[in-house]
């Protein structure tokens, strides 16, 4: 069949640099090309609610086609340049239609459909492709950060609800989003995201250990104070002396007694055992009074021994 060469109906007044045509037509991405001419028709000037309207898309659509273009270099917002953050439920509404069209003779979407088959151990439904071909096209991650992604969606659900335990798409949808808007897209970053889970999960094992707690995983509120305690940089140690604290001031596990002990320490910047033992005033606590002739009385400090008790206490704990 003859190649057939297709012309403008008439002749046009905007103009479009040589060089930004070459990146639009390399992203391949639609929405931003239109968007491109969109602006480029409006003088620069548009919000994103009237350019969905005009442009027949979702706001959350040409937020993303925002970010492409300035990833691109074709955009300016007066800001560093960074993802424009979204939320769940934002994903554009494909069809079994729109995804065979595009992906027509794409080896890398099926690659991924693959893979995340394998890893799932079971055929994508429908919706299940939908989902994951968002992840693709919508939020653009690339094909081994969303391998990776799977995996580590997989492997937190197994360790919080038990081996055999998988991910749902929806919860796969949800961590793709946290990794966008943490701006996690490139093989490095996510391997350094993954790192620094695995080393902060290793951190409240240990803790929930110090703390006594076993058979579950910490509450929501459990968790937002220990992960405060982690960020103001406490040392398991140090933790343990406050543990021993706010166990023998009250008789257990007081989670508001035991954080405002932490709290003072950190307004001193006391964060180490050691630190704590040798500059905490209070921890010269006074330990009674022996009457003296005339009324008079003398003042017992205990801070050496209570250095020594703590000291006692942490190697208890590492040992235990």
């Amino acid at each position: 069949m003859e190649d057939k060469k297709y012309t403008l109906s008439m002749e046009q007044n905007l103009a479009l640099p040589s060089a930004d045509a070459d990146r639009l037509i390399a992203s391949g991405d639609g929405t931003a090309t239109l968007l491109y001419l969109y602006a480029l028709r409006n003088r620069g000037g548009f919000s994103s609610q009237s350019a969905a309207a005009s442009l027949k898309r979702t706001e959350a659509e040409i937020l993303k086609a925002i970010s492409t273009l300035c990833e691109l270099g074709l955009f300016k917002t007066g800001e560093n340049k960074k993802p424009v953050p979204l939320s769940a439920d934002e994903l554009p509404e494909y069809t079994a239609q729109d995804i065979a069209a595009r992906t027509c003779g794409n080896s890398e979407f099926k690659a991924i459909v693959e893979e995340t088959q394998r890893i799932m151990g079971h055929l994508l439904t429908g919706a299940d492709l939908k989902t994951l071909f968002g992840i693709y096209d919508f939020l653009r991650l690339p094909t081994e950060v969303i391998f990776l992604l799977i995996n580590h969606c997989v492997e937190e659900t197994r360790e919080h609800l038990g081996q055999g335990k998988l991910p749902s798409m929806r919860t796969i949808e949800k961590e793709a989003y946290v990794w966008y808007n943490r701006e996690i897209l490139t093989l490095e970053r996510a391997e350094e995201f993954l790192l620094q889970k695995r080393t902060r999960s290793g951190e409240m094992a240990d803790i929930k250990r110090l703390l006594q707690i076993s058979g579950r995983n910490f509450s929501a509120t459990e968790r937002k104070y220990v992960e405060t305690w982690i960020d103001m940089g406490f040392e398991l140690e140090a933790l343990a002396l406050a543990y021993d604290k706010t166990i023998v001031k009250t008789g257990n596990l007081a989670w508001k007694y035991m954080d405002s002990i932490l709290q003072s320490w950190h307004g001193k910047k006391l964060h180490t055992a050691q630190e704590i033992t040798s500059g905490d005033t209070h921890q010269g606590a006074v330990s009674g009074a022996v009457p003296r002739q005339g009324g008079q009385a003398v003042v017992r400090s205990s801070a050496q021994p209570e250095t020594e008790r703590m000291k006692k206490i942490w190697e208890k704990v590492k040992n235990g």
